[in-house]
């Protein structure tokens, strides 16, 4: 059976108590940046541009530029040195965090016998730390990404969400090109790993600290207990009971909201020349996909919406985009500045849905070919689009860099 597992790391695969480990990393990185900036000055920042990342939700900035954006808005300092001096905490200082924490055998079982079944494994850690602070606390754990192939590390250079936002998990699956078998997350804290997944439309198994009870009144996860009792579980199911649906408004919503981000980390650093080069005869390139996304935002979503949003049960004409490529020359096109325009776009379109209220979700409409139809159904066909096309992207990147 194929299978995606999303695997939390911090007091999942990992024992590390948040609450020692913090004040103990803040303290030891202020420490080590002592002879350029004041402590407190350095703490008080850092912990700013730790907030603007939680609270990040523009799709053309990574976690990363988030950070520095208010980070240096804060401190007088250079951040070309200041670069080297944090490069040299990770390698030098960040390693004695070490004994703050400890593995936990089954995780290295998990991974182990997942790997053996052929599973693609994600690590779905909170992505508010360089990737070698992550890597390092793999290594902690005893796996070693140099020795576990994870098909994906999740960090604040390449993601533009964070826990619990439930974009970040569809980022992370759409980075994963839209997994169309099960998955499951697998993680520890409620809030951040299991109502996350849940708004996300993806199954969560809950593995709870020591003697930590489900809070009542609380939807329980799809499953919970000890990491060795995942696989058996899984075992136990049949094949398609883990299928994410992505049907509900909160999950439409991540996935509009991943769509940009995800096209700007897999666009940054792609080849000038590998924009246009088709995968195949007849078969489209990055920039006519991404130019195919920028027009049917415009010209179909945008208006449809807003239609629907001001008129009673409106008519919708049918519209084939496809022939668009060829007539409108998208091969010709700046497929940089398309992907610019397409996340404009969807801005607008995210803002529009984020204004309705409840009861908008069902207002009618009526569809040339789909007949009688409701917001909801359309939105969720705008959501089903993007993950073919991003599908599509994935396949296009691919095929470009062979």
């Amino acid at each position: 059976m194929n299978f995606t597992l999303l695997l939390d790391l911090d007091d999942t695969l990992l024992v590390n108590d948040i609450d020692s480990f913090l004040p103990n990393y803040l303290g030891a990185f202020s420490k080590h940046v002592a002879p350029y900036l004041d402590g407190e000055t350095f703490v008080n920042a850092l912990l700013a541009g730790t907030h603007q990342m939680v609270q990040n939700r523009r799709a053309d900035c990574t976690l990363k530029e988030i950070f520095d954006q208010s980070f240096f808005s804060l401190v007088k300092v250079d951040p070309v040195e200041f670069a080297a001096v944090a490069e040299r905490f990770y390698a030098e200082v960040f390693p004695s965090l070490r004994d703050l924490t400890r593995p936990r055998p089954q995780a290295v079982e998990l991974v182990e016998q997942a790997l053996g079944r052929g599973y693609r494994l994600a690590i779905a850690t909170n992505p508010l730390f360089p990737l070698t602070a992550i890597r390092q606390r793999l290594e902690w754990a005893g796996l070693s990404p140099e020795r576990y192939p994870f098909e994906l590390v999740s960090s604040y250079e390449t993601f533009h969400f964070a826990k619990p936002d439930p974009a970040y998990l569809a980022e992370l699956l759409a980075r994963l090109g839209w997994p169309a078998e099960p998955v499951l997350m697998v993680g520890d804290d409620l809030e951040r790993d299991i109502v996350m997944a849940r708004q996300a439309g993806v199954p969560a198994f809950w593995v709870p600290k020591d003697g930590a009870q489900l809070p009542e009144g609380m939807q329980a996860p799809a499953m919970q207990g000890g990491l060795e009792q995942v696989l058996p579980w899984l075992d136990s199911l049949a094949e398609d009971s883990l299928l994410p649906t992505y049907e509900h408004p909160v999950a439409m919503l991540a996935t509009l909201r991943s769509t940009p981000a995800t096209l700007d980390s897999l666009c940054r650093g792609f080849p000038d020349g590998l924009w246009r080069k088709q995968p195949e005869l007849n078969e489209w390139c990055l920039t006519e996909i991404l130019c195919h996304l920028r027009d049917v935002e415009q010209e179909v979503n945008l208006p449809r919406l807003r239609k629907v949003l001001e008129e009673s049960n409106p008519f919708l004409p049918g519209q084939d985009t496809d022939p668009w490529a060829q007539e409108r020359q998208y091969i010709a096109q700046d497929g940089r500045q398309a992907l610019a325009q397409f996340q404009i776009a969807r801005a607008r379109l995210i803002e529009a849905l984020e204004a309705m209220k409840p009861e908008d979700w069902n207002r009618s409409a009526r569809h040339a070919i789909f007949g009688p139809t409701r917001l909801i159904e359309l939105v969720n066909i705008i959501a089903g689009h993007d993950r073919l096309h991003l599908q599509q992207v994935h396949q296009v990147l691919q095929a470009a860099r062979l």
